[in-house]
């Protein structure tokens, strides 16, 4: 597989246009790569089940920037049939399989009393990612979009973050002017990673799905240029950029395109059938 600093040219829609190497290992992002509405795609999930049941060796291991306490019940089932070999949340800050914590890189307290200081002043409401819980600055319509997980996970408390153990932070935007643009994350060894159009993620400068992915490699002793990944949005480009093979959803961002080895379908297309099927089928 190519080297994970070698350049990497854009592959056209139909995967069949390049040869695809078989990874020992791929990432999958979960919304709007294998999921969508929260919910697996059925041809996503038999295309896991097969390569697991098959003789191929490939691990399979979820990417996500979603928090653990909301990691959706069908992806968890797959890691308890053994279907996955490990998650990756939280952007690469809490990495686990069945039998344990593979690497986690909680904020620190005083990280984390800076990030919602800086939300306050922008008078936005954010929420945190514990272990077990996700814990609102206030109420928020977003309270009411997740999983059927949320009631019993999730809590307000401004404060918590000073008392107890926090991984990243979310903060919900209303209109393009509140997205702050005003602010100099980099002066705090921050960074501000939007995933959605109206909401972003708040985490430290190194934290990166790549960081988790360099530790998940460890724990399995494969190489990252010996990977493959799927995602769309802009929390994954670091990923994109340390895999040795790289697909971009048809519906990606044009910036996550611009760093992929091939563009594929989306999921109604079965984009992740047309890239894996052939190497099921060598």
């Amino acid at each position: 597989m190519p080297t994970a600093n070698q350049s990497k040219s854009i592959g056209k829609i139909n995967p069949t246009s390049i040869p695809i190497p078989t990874p020992k290992m791929i990432f999958f992002d979960i919304d709007d790569t294998l999921s969508r509405n929260g919910e697996i795609d059925p041809h996503n999930k038999a295309t896991l089940e097969a390569i697991a049941k098959s003789n191929l060796d490939i691990k399979l291991v979820i990417s996500t920037g979603r928090s653990k306490a909301i990691l959706p019940l069908d992806i968890l089932a797959l890691l308890e049939a053994g279907v996955l070999d490990a998650v990756i949340c939280m952007n690469g800050q809490y990495s686990f399989n069945n039998q344990r914590i593979i690497s986690d890189y909680p904020l620190s307290i005083e990280q984390a009393t800076t990030i919602a200081e800086l939300c306050q002043k922008s008078k936005l409401v954010y929420k945190f990612d514990a272990e077990s819980q996700i814990v609102w600055s206030d109420e928020h319509e977003w309270q009411h979009r997740y999983h059927d997980k949320i009631k019993s996970c999730s809590i307000i408390d401004p404060e918590y973050c000073k008392f107890n153990t926090v991984y990243q932070c979310s903060v919900f935007f209303d209109n393009q002017q509140d997205k702050m643009q005003d602010v100099n994350f980099a002066q705090h060894n921050l960074k501000l990673v939007h995933w959605h159009e109206s909401v972003g993620d708040i985490l430290t400068s190194d934290a990166s799905k790549a960081r988790g992915i360099l530790d998940v490699c460890q724990h399995f002793n494969i190489n990252a240029a010996d990977c493959m990944a799927f995602g769309d949005g802009l929390n994954d480009l670091e990923m994109f950029d340390l895999v040795g093979f790289a697909v971009a959803m048809g519906d990606a961002k044009d910036e996550l395109k611009q760093r992929a080895n091939l563009i594929t379908g989306t999921i109604e297309e079965q984009g992740i059938q047309a890239v894996l099927t052939p190497i099921m089928q060598a």
